[in-house]
């Protein structure tokens, strides 16, 4: 039986951290933020459909242009609703594609890595318990605007299209706290992998 976990926290709160040290454990990884830019690559229904919605200024060569276009999402709500709508289903059936075959192979763990896992409401119908990668509110704007080169407004903006990460550690199964240093961090990893029936065969040990 495949064990389903899933990889949620906020946006910047070191999440894509800890799910590349699960990838790089040969631990199987449903990214669901791989499969979002995949869905709206060139020459992809779902960019045909994003250029129909919002119009060509939002394509950059034959590609979209995705800080335009978030720019734009991430300061009215309504536009996110209509990009969601466009993307929501074909994300959705990319990650029960690769959950079935995973599930066919009978792997004993499989990580679905989502920052809106509770959001979207349908990815947590599939796991069995979630992970939640925390810190504080402060440090996430602070590191979001550094990574992303964000203003302070900016980074406000999409940190609220997102539930706020307390909600998401009071629902849990596992927070890992990444306000500390990375050792840290990677020692809660471990911990966690213990209680999954990885065992003994934890591969970050």
């Amino acid at each position: 039986m495949t064990e389903v976990w899933g990889l949620t926290g906020g946006i910047a709160t070191g999440k894509s951290t800890v799910s590349g040290w699960l990838k790089e454990a040969g631990i199987p990884v449903i990214d669901a933020d791989a499969i979002a830019h995949e869905v709206l690559a060139p020459g992809t229904a779902g960019l045909k459909a994003v250029v129909t919605t919002f119009g060509t200024e939002y394509l950059q060569g034959m590609a979209l242009n995705r800080r335009l276009l978030g720019q734009h999402v991430f300061g009215d709500a309504t536009a996110l609703k209509q990009l969601e709508a466009i993307t929501t289903p074909l994300i959705k059936a990319e990650i029960v594609r690769q959950l079935d075959r995973y599930r066919r192979d009978r792997q004993p763990l499989v990580v679905i890595d989502a920052p809106t896992l509770y959001e979207v409401g349908y990815l947590v119908k599939m796991v069995d318990h979630v992970a939640v990668v925390a810190t504080t509110a402060t440090v996430q704007l602070k590191r979001l605007q550094r990574r992303d080169q964000l203003s302070v407004g900016d980074a406000k903006r999409r940190m609220a299209s997102q539930w706020p990460i307390d909600r998401k550690v009071a629902l849990a199964t596992v927070v890992i706290d990444n306000g500390g240093t990375i050792a840290e961090t990677r020692a809660q990893v471990v911990k966690w992998l213990d209680m999954t029936n990885l065992g003994q065969r934890n591969p970050l040990k």
